[in-house]
């Protein structure tokens, strides 16, 4: 592999293409399967940075190839921070994400508080050390899905600053406020100096 191939530790392609939108073809990004690598990384930990700490670790002790992973996580106020970590298994293993949007609206019900936010946390394993980015964005959950594009919980999710929600709208308008798109553009800054 090239010095400017970054291993990804997803094979989720909405995440891919969100990524390479991203970063431009300055780095070729591949997936675990681009990779060869056939492992579900465990998520154990009760925080997003863990997790995404412990998919770039494991993916690194496998390859010793310079590799990133992303955990996040929709944080929903009224819910103290559910589903958080748990976000893509909020209604069970199998990841589900109309039964997990399913849950939130019924967990939340007529609740007025609405307020929630997506937080991505990038962990980056470059030469043998671990670097971390966070990307945030506030929004509110609305009471029924709109939009067919993206995935998770984006038929639910309205971002500050827009009246659409992230299904509604196209990949470019999404990455202008995306929580994935603040924290891969860390990221990025980060990969210009190297």
């Amino acid at each position: 592999m090239t010095n400017n191939t970054l291993i990804f530790a997803t094979n989720n392609q909405h995440k891919v293409e969100e990524i390479h939108s991203i970063i431009g073809d300055r780095f070729h990004i591949i997936t675990l399967k681009e990779a060869g690598i056939d492992i579900d990384i465990p998520e154990p930990h009760d925080t997003i940075e863990a997790n995404a700490s412990e998919k770039s670790q494991v993916i690194y002790q496998l390859t010793k190839q310079n590799c990133f992973a992303d955990d996040t996580g929709l944080e929903v106020e009224a819910l103290n921070g559910e589903p958080g970590v748990k976000s893509a298994r909020y209604a069970g293993d199998d990841r589900d994400f109309d039964a997990n949007v399913e849950k939130l609206l019924t967990n939340l019900k007529e609740n007025k508080n609405r307020n929630a936010r997506f937080k991505t946390i990038v962990s980056l394993m470059w030469d043998g050390k671990e670097y971390l980015f966070e990307g945030i964005v506030q929004g509110k959950i609305i009471y029924e899905r709109k939009g067919k594009n993206g995935f998770g919980y984006d038929p639910v999710f309205v971002p500050e600053g827009s009246d659409k929600t992230f299904a509604e709208m196209e990949l470019h308008e999404k990455n202008s406020f995306s929580h994935r798109r603040k924290a891969m553009d860390k990221l990025t800054a980060f990969l210009k100096q190297q």
